[in-house]
């Protein structure tokens, strides 16, 4: 076709060289498309079946360790049976796969396919070895009355609405304000009608939630404000002093019970408090600084960039000498982290973290308050809820259906604690500015070869570390197994990955197709991410201690 075209112009025939042009560049764009999709349907028909695999795994993992299903037919009638089958399912799931491997063999097909098939092979076998339990499981859910099913359906709608919701934010960070414009007032509904108005948590729990929401209907490009970012470091000092003072003070209201430090013994450093407060003071003067030297063009003094580095390291340390009490150690961590968030900030997203600070409080009140509803409710129901009272060996008890509302709220505010500070998943918003202090210390490379956006996540960093510990703590109040809450959060982030990797676009802008990449992309990383902070924040939360009222209970009973 191009010597016909190269005639054609010879000959000086341009109308009929440009219509063969036209035609050669079409088939050449087909050809392009082919090559893209010629194998589309099969790796996203596996790479599917590799996510449902995964996930259905991870639910009867949970509902095995984590759930009192009834003991007597799954692990004493139906484990013994289940084990003398596991044998024939390994056999044929290395059949398949045998088979499977020599037919990509034949194909020449890359190693990553053979990576997708034999994941996805190996987990639906070992979904298949627990193929006892799933009978078993149906069998018992058909034997339970309609309204239990009814229940159980309506959680998975509900959790799937919430996941849907939060794909789209995404792309529409005004869905947060929204959300915590309805759950502000559905939370302080419900409170007032479970616990008195008068004990104020009703009215903190819809004000700070209605806070929240202002910050995803600014601009995802931050305008500097460096007066806001100073006044940000009063409202944290304010807010720690707040705390403190309900610490010491508001243990004897039952509805603080559990959270509050009750002891009235010498701390381990009385000036610990005093000296995180200074910190957070000597931050706000920092930025300050910074932002003025930056003003003018001036290079920031070395003693200047010392003084950022070692404020923001030595204030992560400090709440690790902090009290036990779960309130004591979560403000001494809110503390620890604000220095490095505002030293990173320059507008609005200081204030940001403080108010994220107080959802984070009011959640952790939220679940507080139901945990003593639940038990004064229980010397009425003590012998039909036999869930409550069933414990697992390490001191928490079993997961139920209203426990998922917990991965489901990290998950939100997860997802809020990158997007309330900008819009994450377009680097393109990134503002150099808001690192100028701790930038001058690294090389200059690191300025000019593209890789200042991962400042950004950094930035997210000290959010996403005092809401993870919040978590953590929450596991501890209400005695549920974190792992297991942990692996319901991977089952959600799995759920938003597997839409995500449906929106992937091949065509388009160049935007468009970096934009669906990316969001993939962070969903996928979002498990490791997860993972690392479950493990670093463990070093915080690992001995805070509970008021033992619910093990009292127990030992009652």
């Amino acid at each position: 076709m191009l010597n016909q075209i190269e005639e054609l112009l010879s000959a000086r025939d341009y109308k009929a060289a440009m219509q063969l042009s036209e035609n050669l560049r079409s088939l050449a764009l087909k050809g392009l498309h082919y090559f893209q999709t010629y194998d589309l349907l099969m790796l996203m028909a596996m790479i599917t079946l590799g996510y449902i695999s995964w996930m259905v795994f991870l639910v009867l993992h949970v509902l095995q360790a984590y759930t009192l299903l009834p003991g007597d037919i799954f692990r004493k009638e139906e484990a013994v049976r289940q084990k003398s089958n596991t044998g024939k399912a390994q056999l044929c799931g290395c059949l398949f796969m045998a088979v499977v491997s020599v037919l990509l063999f034949l194909e020449r097909s890359p190693p990553l396919y053979h990576a997708y098939f034999a994941m996805t092979i190996f987990l639906w076998t070992q979904i298949l070895n627990e193929y006892k339990f799933i009978k078993a499981l149906w069998r018992y859910l058909r034997g339970r009355e309609s309204d239990y099913v009814i229940k159980l359906l309506a959680l998975g709608v509900v959790s799937v609405i919430i996941l849907e919701l939060l794909v789209h934010s995404f792309t529409e960070r005004k869905l947060y304000t929204w959300c915590f414009l309805i759950v502000g007032a559905i939370a302080s509904i419900y409170l007032y009608k479970s616990i008195p108005w008068r004990s104020g948590i009703p009215v903190f729990v819809c004000l700070t939630c209605w806070f929240l929401s202002l910050f995803t209907l600014m601009p995802a490009e931050i305008p500097d404000n460096n007066k806001l970012v100073n006044a940000s470091g009063v409202m944290v000092i304010v807010i720690g002093l707040t705390g403190k003072w309900l610490d010491l003070k508001a243990g004897v209201n039952r509805f603080w019970f559990g959270i509050c430090n009750h002891e009235k013994r010498q701390p381990r450093f009385p000036m610990l408090f005093q000296l995180q407060a200074l910190l957070v003071g000597l931050s706000s003067v920092m930025v300050f600084l910074s932002t003025s030297h930056r003003t003018v063009k001036q290079e920031l003094h070395t003693i200047h960039q010392l003084m950022n580095w070692f404020i923001a390291g030595f204030s992560m340390i400090l709440p690790l000498f902090s009290e036990n009490g779960l309130l004591s150690r979560l403000n001494s961590i809110f503390f620890g982290f604000a220095p490095p968030f505002l030293l990173l900030s320059i507008g609005y997203e200081a204030v940001f973290y403080g108010a994220l600070g107080l959802v984070l409080i009011a959640w952790i009140l939220f679940e507080n308050s139901l945990l003593y509803v639940r038990k004064v409710n229980k010397s009425s129901a003590s012998g039909k809820n036999l869930g409550e009272h069933a414990f697992l060996e390490n001191d928490t008890r079993y997961l139920q259906l209203s426990d998922m509302r917990i991965p489901l709220t990290f998950m939100v505010l997860f997802n809020v604690a990158f997007f309330g500070t900008g819009n994450f998943a377009s680097i393109a918003s990134f503002e150099i500015s808001s690192v100028y202090s701790q930038t001058e210390l690294l090389p200059i490379a690191a300025l000019s070869d593209g890789r200042t956006p991962h400042l950004q996540v950094i930035h997210t960093i000290p959010a996403c570390y005092k809401h993870r510990c919040a978590f953590s703590a929450i596991t501890k109040l209400l005695e549920v197994p974190r792992i297991g809450c942990y692996f319901l959060v991977i089952l959600c982030s799995d759920v938003m990955t597997v839409h995500f990797f449906f929106l992937v676009k091949n065509t388009g802008s160049w935007m468009e197709i970096g934009n669906s990449i990316s969001h993939f992309g962070i969903m996928s990383a979002q498990v490791v991410f997860v993972l690392l902070l479950f493990a670093l924040t463990n070093i915080y939360t690992k001995d805070i201690e509970i008021r033992s009222g619910s093990r009292d209970s127990r030992k009652v009973m």
